[in-house]
């Protein structure tokens, strides 16, 4: 189970649609803290989400992206399937969850 990801992945027609919520500062590097000093740029870098062995979606983030992104799209497959959802930031952190489609 994922500390940082919600996610929700149901059957529409022929395609899983996909809902997720990624729980991360998304800090510009841009922004001070209370004393003056820069807090340091802190950003999800990839995304990526994989099923049976092919990318169905990517993303390449920069500082422009709010705290705590939302993120939905679809891909075709069905109820049963599996695939990884997976994120990279620009500190080295990552996480990832595996999902069944319901």
């Amino acid at each position: 189970m994922s500390e940082t990801i919600k996610i929700r992945a149901k059957v529409d027609g022929e395609y899983v649609v996909v809902k997720a919520l990624i729980r991360h500062p998304m800090e510009t590097g841009l922004r001070k803290d209370s004393k003056g000093k820069p807090i340091p740029a802190h950003y999800i870098e990839d995304l990526t989400a994989t099923a049976k062995g092919k990318v169905v979606f990517s993303a390449q983030w920069g500082t422009g992206v709010a705290t705590n992104p939302y993120i939905s799209f679809k891909f075709k497959g069905g109820s049963g399937d599996t695939f990884t959802f997976a994120w990279k930031d620009n500190k080295g952190a990552s996480d990832s969850i595996d999902v069944t489609v319901k």
